[in-house]
């Protein structure tokens, strides 16, 4: 996604979700695992999907009896690519007003603290 950014509505997450557990799978697989925790549509879902193939984010195998969806992105990357935008949008870039803003408002347990601390400590290296 580095290359082309795009954003990916919080419905196409969970498209996406399923994808990086498991693919290819074709759409009416999508559809079942969907269902399960969605109140959605197969219809709804095969937009979804369609959307998020005309983005760039899904892959298409055609060379199938029915076609095949897989991720074009990974799930980290789309990751970054939301927390870029959450931080810009929320923080205006800072990325010490999250942090800070999170450790003042969390009720962090002494092991969540040493965790953070540790991680400091690992990019200090």
């Amino acid at each position: 996604m580095t290359n082309s950014s795009f954003r990916i509505s919080d419905a196409e997450w969970q498209v996406m979700k399923v994808l990086w557990e498991k693919s290819p799978l074709t759409a009416s697989i999508i559809v079942e695992y969907l269902k399960l925790e969605t109140s959605w549509s197969p219809k709804t879902i095969q937009t979804l999907i369609a959307r998020l193939v005309k983005k760039g984010a899904l892959g298409v195998n055609k060379g199938v009896s029915l076609n095949q969806y897989y991720p074009l992105v990974s799930q980290e990357e789309c990751m970054r690519e939301e927390t870029d935008s959450f931080l810009k949008k929320v923080y205006g870039g800072s990325l010490h007003l999250l942090i800070a803003n999170f450790v003042k408002n969390e009720n962090l347990s002494s092991k969540e603290i040493q965790e953070l601390k540790n991680l400091l400590d690992e990019k200090m290296k």
